[in-house]
């Protein structure tokens, strides 16, 4: 693989392949604070299958958590790395309690503001090692967006300590607020942020924050949920056990369906998305390399094909700085 397609996961310096494969969606039905947070049936053994067809095409970051699928895609990551551990970077995250059977994540108190994460936090990681059937994470992340930051840095006080002790490498906060992350990563074990980032959407101070300070930042919903494949038009439904049914959070859905604003920018870039034989999510992808070398996109999969496309969007390489200025004009949006 060419060093342009590698990247590193800021000052804990571990490299890792431009893009991971974001394990939310393998873990299939699950809820949280009362509503669906899954995507749908999933096939376990299809999952191994990608996973595997992964690795064998040169990606080495798989980005997962104890909340997917209430500890089943941790499980499902696990067995399909067994044998292959040492090929793999590992990302989980932490931040709730899991109750596998029920399949239902529950707060640690009566508000995610408020959470009282940090006396937990040993033990999330206890169980994530156990499903993962590995002795360390690589990376461990912080999932919950809206804490507080006192309490969050209650939190990175245990993170530094299990840095110490060397069963995690490096930590993150999985959030987009750019104070939060300015409070947060101040020591030199935190290497990472998660953020979301597309083509149509993403804190772009956040991103530059995570440059001045040699932080990767890890990219959710690369793909827009989907949208950005190009799969979807305004008549799209999904099923009731589907997150994009219900996630009135992202700007891209409005009542379970396509946001039209969302459809119609994405046909006014799409030709630049898919020159050179890019489809248009390996050009979505691409764009996220071009607009910083810290990037590193994490596309969801439930599928070996799937898998493939996103893998041999490395292929491509990032698009070209015209290219990012013509979806900027395209779009109306300043450089």
């Amino acid at each position: 693989m060419s060093t342009l397609l590698k990247r590193k996961l800021g000052r804990s310096g571990i490299e890792v392949s431009a893009v991971g494969m974001g394990c939310w969606a393998i873990g299939g039905p699950w809820t949280f604070l009362g509503g669906q947070a899954g995507w749908s049936a999933v096939d376990d053994n299809e999952s191994i299958r990608a996973i595997h067809s992964a690795l064998d095409l040169g990606v080495t970051f798989f980005d997962t958590a104890a909340n997917y699928g209430c500890g089943r895609s941790e499980r499902v990551l696990g067995r399909a790395l067994s044998g292959r551990r040492d090929k793999a970077v590992i990302a989980t995250k932490f931040g709730y309690r899991v109750d596998e059977s029920a399949k239902i994540a529950m707060l640690y108190g009566d508000s995610e503001a408020t959470s009282d994460v940090a006396p937990h936090v040993r033990e999330s990681l206890e169980q994530s090692l156990r499903r993962l059937g590995t002795d360390h994470v690589d990376v461990f992340q912080l999932h919950v967006w809206p804490l507080e930051i006192p309490r969050a840095l209650e939190v990175r006080r245990v993170l530094d300590d299990l840095v110490s002790e060397g069963s995690i490498r490096t930590y993150g906060w999985s959030t987009d607020r750019l104070d939060a992350v300015q409070a947060f990563s101040t020591s030199p074990a935190c290497g990472v942020v998660q953020q979301q980032l597309n083509v149509l959407d993403g804190n772009i101070d956040l991103l530059r924050w995570c440059e001045r300070e040699n932080l990767a930042s890890i990219n959710r919903g690369p793909l827009g949920m989907g949208l950005l494949t190009g799969k979807f038009d305004a008549s799209s439904t999904f099923p009731e056990d589907d997150v994009r049914k219900h996630a009135q959070w992202f700007p891209g859905f409005q009542n379970g369906k396509a946001s039209r604003d969302w459809l119609e920018s994405i046909d006014a870039v799409r030709a630049v998305l898919t020159s050179g034989g890019r489809t248009l999510g390996q050009g979505a992808l691409a764009w996220i390399w071009a607009s910083s070398p810290v990037t590193v996109p994490i596309p969801g999969f439930k599928t070996v094909q799937q898998v493939e496309e996103n893998a041999r969007a490395m292929s491509f390489g990032p698009l070209t700085d015209a290219q990012v200025k013509e979806i900027d004009r395209l779009l109306r949006r300043r450089a």
